[in-house]
């Protein structure tokens, strides 16, 4: 186990619970809740590496749908680019199940490399949120779900 990782997910974890906006809490609890299940579906596999991981990658699966639905609904730019970094992740389980003869520590590298980059972007998207409630006293954290800001339909031809 990574302590390293683990206590940087706990602080992230903490700082977008105790800081962040409806993204931030909502990705937080999300990512840290699947670095669990991951470890979960490590201890469940016998093999560790050596072929594809199943549990490893419906964690990755759900998780990437998980991001990708944030994304579409929050108004930061941090879970799009979460939920591509979670995609190359899915790529790297693909790279394995097409060529199985991959080295296995290259396999988990591959997954794990963008761990550190997620939580920076957590930790930015928080620390971004805050500024902007400091700067404007708000911070809008969802769209709405027609997608429009203002709430009055566009003026007409006829409009004066």
């Amino acid at each position: 186990m990574n302590y390293t990782f683990v206590t940087l997910l706990a602080l992230t974890t903490l700082y977008a619970l105790w800081a962040g906006g409806g993204p931030e809490r909502v990705g937080a609890a999300v990512y840290a809740l699947s670095v669990v299940a991951t470890h979960l579906a490590l201890l469940a596999s016998n093999q560790h590496w050596r072929n594809l991981e199943l549990g490893v990658l419906i964690v990755d699966a759900v998780t990437f749908v998980i991001f990708i639905l944030i994304a579409l609904r929050a108004d930061r730019f941090w879970p799009i680019w979460v939920s591509a970094l979670l995609g190359i992740a899915l790529l790297g389980h693909l790279g394995r199940f097409v060529m199985p003869d991959t080295y296995w520590r290259a396999y988990a590298k591959v997954l794990a490399m963008w761990s550190y980059p997620i939580l920076a972007l957590m930790v930015l998207g928080t620390f971004l949120h805050r500024r902007r409630l400091n700067l404007h006293g708000a911070d809008r954290s969802w769209t709405s779900s027609s997608g429009r800001s203002d709430p009055a339909p566009p003026a007409g031809p006829n409009a004066s």
